[in-house]
């Protein structure tokens, strides 16, 4: 097991516990898809912190390994599209969280106005422009500002326990 280094108080955090605990909170899952300006190819990612920031101006905020090699290439093209993947989009998760080949050969898509691919049957799409990123140790946290936004029918696919699955609401809050 790989320990985290002594935090202020002296404590260390196992990194595969820290990853257990956190995987007992739910997540969506969300394709961040944009285009390569060199090769004008559809690019994406998978993220699952994905969230509102601020209403007042519209931002959202996600995080992105420092490692992945998709997210410069969205990064590139300015404008991207946040796709919340509905139940069912399992194999859509997948191909976008592959680390090579053509990860949009299975996906469905369409072009958002700006261009970036937005998912075929997805509950809600958010376009957006990054604005800025922030250290976040092993992760970059973007916040990106808000353009444009719609919703489709559905339920959300969730993230939970490493495994991928459907949202039931019980009761309304």
């Amino acid at each position: 097991m790989t320990t985290a280094p002594p935090t202020t108080s002296g404590l260390r955090i196992d990194q595969l516990d820290f990853r257990h605990v956190m995987s007992h909170l739910p997540t969506g899952v969300v394709a961040v898809t944009g285009v390569e300006p060199a090769s004008a190819q559809p690019v994406g990612l998978i993220v699952g912190t994905f969230a509102s920031l601020s209403l007042e101006p519209p931002l959202v905020a996600f995080s992105i390994a420092r490692t992945s090699g998709s997210w410069p290439k969205v990064r590139l093209g300015g404008r991207f599209s946040a796709s919340v993947l509905a139940e069912g989009q399992d194999a859509v998760c997948r191909s976008l969280s592959r680390k090579s080949g053509d990860k949009f050969a299975d996906v469905p898509w369409h072009p958002s106005p700006d261009g970036a691919p937005r998912v075929n049957g997805a509950v809600a799409w958010i376009d957006c422009e990054p604005e800025q990123e922030l250290d976040g140790g092993d992760h970059l946290i973007v916040i990106a500002r808000v353009l444009r936004m719609s919703t489709g029918p559905g339920e959300p696919l969730v993230f939970h326990k490493g495994r991928l699955g459907s949202y039931r609401d019980t009761v309304a809050a």
